[in-house]
């Protein structure tokens, strides 16, 4: 009866220690499908997410990764974490905008880097999204470069309508100023003023335009003085 105790007895923990060694060699690794976080290493940095997030695009690179499509091979490193060769920094926008929905940048990163790497893992939205963000900066950094240029053309009251109605290459009409003198033409006193007028031109084109002569210079100075001591 002893004898029979003790074969019962190891039986026993034979079993006990093949439960425990199955249990071990039936816990899911951490990029397996059961698993709900995935590892990665991109470019050598490691990053930590959900299944949930990487799918958030179902048609992206990455939710494929974390599927194990067929179509798609990809290396793993000694920790398991699948080996992306993108680069890191550009990758840490990437997974908060699938985290959060949205585009998040630091100084040291542009739009065009970001919109390289959301390409790259055909993430529909953020391709979309970056390319808004570009045509708006691009935007406001042509209106920023605009700048207003100013002309004083002296003429007699006889030419204001002619002159004004004449104006072309994106001229246009800002002030007549009567600057006071006057002079006989036939029988009747002819008026004399000072036509303002201006233009948007960017950077560039302003400072590739002439500079005005110092006659040109003196009527402005004349004409802007006439302006504000009547307003």
């Amino acid at each position: 009866m002893a004898t029979g105790g003790a074969v019962s007895e190891n039986n026993h923990e034979m079993e006990t220690e093949a439960t425990r060694l199955n249990g071990i060699q039936e816990m899911p690794k951490s990029n397996t499908a059961e698993s709900k976080w995935v590892r990665l290493n991109v470019g050598g940095t490691y990053f930590l997410t959900t299944r949930t997030t990487l799918c958030r695009d179902p048609k992206s690179f990455l939710c494929r990764l974390c599927q194990e499509d067929p179509d798609l091979s990809s290396d793993t490193d000694e920790t398991g974490a699948y080996l992306i060769d993108r680069d890191p920094m550009y990758f840490g926008p990437v997974l908060n905008y699938l985290r959060h929905g949205k585009l998040v940048l630091n100084k040291d990163l542009s739009e065009e880097g970001v919109l390289e790497e959301a390409e790259f893992y055909n993430i529909t939205s953020l391709i979309k999204t970056v390319k808004e963000r570009i045509r708006d900066r691009d935007t406001r950094t042509a209106q920023g470069s605009l700048k207003h240029v100013y002309r004083v053309l002296q003429c007699q009251e006889e030419e204001i309508t002619q002159m004004v109605s004449t104006l072309s290459d994106g001229w246009r009409f800002e002030q007549l100023i009567n600057i006071g003198s006057s002079y006989n033409y036939g029988n009747e006193d002819q008026c004399e003023f000072l036509c303002v007028v201006s233009k948007e031109l960017n950077n560039t084109d302003a400072v590739n335009m002439a500079e005005p002569t110092d006659k040109a210079k003196i009527l402005q100075e004349r004409a802007f003085r006439l302006r504000d001591h009547r307003s």
